[in-house]
């Protein structure tokens, strides 16, 4: 069964959406010229890519995001990095947190510096191609999956004008405290879906006290999709395939982070 094409009207959740919003995540990890390539295939008349890079050291050189707009939507999506990448830095209790967005709570601080690097051009991109009307949606897989939420919460409390519509995101860590996370779900309820396969590592990082919003959609060791991790038999679906280190390249907490998994994890729950 072919998937319907990603509707522009979209105004809500469904399975169908967060696919092409996975697709999207997936684009941001490709050349600009390639990504946004893409995006005219799927109806997008506009696009900007941004990569700004960092101003002091860090796992990774760069922020790099795009945003893309049509008649009725407009998209931002933030690149990812792979987890053995940011290993130290997702598993660091000791670097202090940073007052999050509005002066809600407080944010990893290296996620805030990755996000403080792009996001006024983000802001300012969206608030350009949103001349009419258009709904907007954040989406983003790992480390973009972090940034994509936090610069929606930016949005939200900072420039309420442009708060978006929906924010989908794949294998994203955690990023804050429990006051932003709790201001957060008040705020984006029901509008913001954090999709997490079986064993990622990347979502069980960094360590408390950071948290996860709310609204999880869980895949099982099966594939199937869930709007909550299942109580029975969780222990048993969780470690099938896990290993001693969920960091190393050919663990399961490796193997299920990958965006190509969830792209596929997602087209196989539509047919």
């Amino acid at each position: 069964m072919s998937v319907a094409p990603l509707d522009h009207s979209a105004s809500g959740y469904s399975p169908t959406h967060a696919y092409w919003l996975a697709h999207a995540a997936r684009a941001a990890y490709q050349p600009p010229e390639k990504a946004e390539q893409l995006a005219r295939e799927w109806k997008f008349e506009r696009f900007r890519h941004f990569s700004a890079p960092h101003t002091m050291p860090f796992p990774i050189e760069d922020t790099q995001a795009y945003v893309a707009a049509s008649e009725h939507m407009v998209l931002v999506a933030f690149r990812g990095t792979e987890p053995e990448q940011i290993r130290d830095w997702l598993t660091d209790t000791a670097t202090p947190p940073v007052p999050g967005p509005g002066g809600k709570g407080y944010v990893h601080v290296g996620f805030h510096r990755a996000l403080d690097v792009v996001h006024p051009q983000i802001r300012e991109t969206v608030g350009e191609f949103k001349d009419n009307g258009q709904s907007v949606w954040f989406t983003g897989h790992s480390l973009g999956g972090a940034l994509a939420m936090l610069s929606g919460a930016r949005m939200y409390f900072e420039a309420p004008n442009l708060t978006p519509h929906g924010v989908y995101t794949y294998g994203q860590p955690r990023t804050c405290d429990a006051t932003l996370a709790t201001a957060y779900d008040t705020a984006l309820k029901g509008r913001t879906f954090r999709f997490v396969n079986n064993n990622d590592i990347v979502p069980q990082v960094p360590p408390t006290p950071f948290r996860h919003v709310e609204a999880l959609r869980y895949f099982d060791a099966d594939g199937r999709l869930h709007d909550r991790i299942p109580a029975v038999g969780l222990l048993a679906d969780k470690v099938r395939g896990a290993t001693a280190d969920p960091f190393a390249p050919a663990g399961d907490g490796i193997r299920d982070h990958f965006i190509d998994r969830y792209v596929a994890l997602l087209e196989k729950n539509l047919r």
